[in-house]
């Protein structure tokens, strides 16, 4: 027993990791328990392991007291002091009490903690290891499916993608290999759970840096993404490098590279727009591929802003369902409201005329305020400038 248990210990050190004296730690409180639990002892006992031999003793606790009450948890000052003269009240004296047949429970206990302790130790070095793969992108492959999560086996761990996560256009089935992106790695009670998406925005992000190597490295920048994920993305691109073109070169040579992505999306839509540090040319490159006249911005909304195209490409402007224009809005962070040329002059007619007459009206109510006050003065002055007359009447 003593041979196997250092020969497991120190394999344990050696193979994962788990030093020895946190294993003997957790050996010795376990064998506390057993004690207690198979001899029906109550007593204050402690457990001594000798690494070296690889024995264990099970003591016995007892204070030094004048008068016993309990004696297995006291002992009385006249007999500690025979087995020691330097005793004194208060002191506490182990007392060895370990049982002829202890070595079985022993060997037991020992063999669920170690295997405690290793089942511990690995759930600790795989969340160690996929929480470094937080916001990466990882392959998989899909194991099985239920109504609420694809399962997907990552290597030492089963990651799950819930509903959202999934993309509507694709189909998963057990063995594929696919991408997916990992959003959060938890340490939960049963181990480590890691969660998959295959809709998040940095997912497209990291196949952009890993199909475009001047993204990758810092020369083109993703500013900004907006995604309906399966159906259409945009993606706003700078470059640090006034020699670089962004837009053509995350699109790559006849489209290559951003075709590459498309079909590991299956067929989504890539719309890839030149940010810009002014608003109204990125609000307008962003509304790719419609043409934009004018980017009017709200008096009273910084964030807002009314853009006018022309009547033919209002419909290519907004898109299929608005989402043009609302993928444009995420993208942006502005509001935006799209007019055809000609509503645009209807609504700019309109609004002059409303501020000349909001003018007109402030002026009238100007004019009004002011006859009052001079009537007023004139009929005190009628009054007060015929004092005779007024004390005619009065005489009379």
């Amino acid at each position: 027993m003593s041979k196997e248990l250092l020969g497991a210990l120190s394999a344990l050190e050696e193979e994962k990791g788990i030093k020895k004296e946190v294993v003997i730690e957790a050996l010795e409180a376990a064998l506390v328990s057993a004690y207690k639990r198979n001899y029906g002892q109550a007593q204050n006992v402690e457990v001594s392991f000798d690494d070296k031999k690889g024995e264990m003793h099970v003591y016995a606790v007892k204070t030094v007291v004048d008068d016993v009450v309990d004696d297995q948890l006291q002992v009385s000052l006249d007999d500690a002091l025979e087995i020691n003269k330097g005793y004194e009240l208060g002191d506490e004296i182990k007392f060895e009490v370990t049982p002829q047949n202890f070595g079985r429970i022993a060997a037991q206990t020992a063999k669920q903690v170690i295997m405690q302790r290793v089942r511990e130790a690995e759930r600790e070095n795989v969340f160690d290891e996929y929480s470094k793969y937080e916001d990466e992108l990882v392959t998989g492959t899909v194991e099985r499916q239920d109504t609420r999560f694809v399962y997907v086996n990552l290597g030492k761990v089963e990651a799950v993608m819930g509903s959202k996560d999934q993309m509507p256009n694709e189909v998963y089935r057990p063995q594929d290999r696919i991408k997916v992106y990992v959003t959060k790695v938890e340490n939960a009670t049963k181990g480590p759970q890691v969660f998959v998406s295959r809709t998040a925005t940095g997912m497209l992000k990291r196949l952009f840096e890993q199909e475009v190597p001047e993204i990758y490295d810092g020369t083109v920048e993703i500013v900004s993404i907006a995604r309906e994920a399966g159906d259409r993305a945009k993606v706003a691109v700078r470059s640090n490098n006034t020699d670089i073109d962004p837009v053509g070169t995350a699109v790559g040579p006849r489209g290559q590279r951003v075709q590459t992505i498309v079909n590991e999306l299956h067929g989504e839509n890539m719309d890839i727009v030149e940010w810009d540090e002014d608003d109204a040319s990125y609000i307008a490159n962003s509304l790719n591929p419609a043409e934009v006249i004018d980017v009017i911005f709200d008096d009273d909304n910084e964030r807002a802003c009314t853009v006018i195209v022309p009547d033919y490409q209002l419909s290519l402007a907004i898109g299929k369902k608005g989402q043009n224009a609302r993928l444009a809005a995420k993208l942006t962070g502005f509001k935006i409201d799209i007019k055809s040329e000609t509503e645009a002059k209807e609504f700019l007619a309109n609004k002059a005329a409303a501020k000349d007459d909001d003018a007109e009206t402030a002026s009238d109510e100007g004019d009004q305020t002011d006859e009052p006050t001079e009537d007023a003065s004139a009929d005190s002055a009628d009054v007060n400038s015929n004092p005779d007359e007024s004390n005619e009447d009065t005489q009379d």
